[in-house]
């Protein structure tokens, strides 16, 4: 599925989109750096496609936005890898893949993998930050691969 939101093509799907592709995204963002190998770019294509729920945004051949879901696809889901790149953000993009995500499941328990700095974001997409938010426990081990020299 494609849809037409405000000069962007926004792209529904997990299939068909190359993990050099992916990566470069990755890298404009910063969430990668250049010195990781380049054999490691299947990782993004694998992880993209093996999520639940993607949506991609282009603006022309350029891929400069996406988000993907990981879930059961029937009561639990987590948002992770939003990412707009800088130049086209406070566009509504971000906004608007999130609002896309929760239409494919809009009664289930949703959660949003993020950073401190991008709560008020969500809190505007309906999100809310619960009492017992150090109840959970989280193990990323991207961190241990970056400091490694992996990522």
């Amino acid at each position: 599925m494609y849809q037409y939101y405000n000069g962007y093509v926004i792209r529904e799907g997990v299939e068909g989109i190359s993990g050099e592709v992916l990566r470069s995204l990755y890298e404009r963002i910063g969430w990668v750096g250049s010195a990781l190998p380049v054999w490691q770019s299947e990782k993004f294509e694998f992880a993209f496609a093996n999520s639940a729920w993607g949506f991609t945004v282009w603006h022309g051949d350029e891929l400069v936005g996406m988000v993907r879901v990981i879930s059961d696809r029937m009561m639990f889901a987590s948002i992770h890898d939003l990412m707009v790149v800088e130049g086209h953000r406070k566009k509504g993009i971000g906004r608007k893949l999130v609002e896309l995500c929760l239409q494919k499941m809009p009664h289930g328990a949703w959660s949003a993998q993020t950073d401190p700095e991008n709560y008020e974001f969500y809190k505007l997409c309906g999100f809310e930050m619960p009492d017992n938010a150090q109840a959970t426990l989280t193990y990323n081990g991207f961190l241990k691969a970056r400091a490694d020299g992996h990522r």
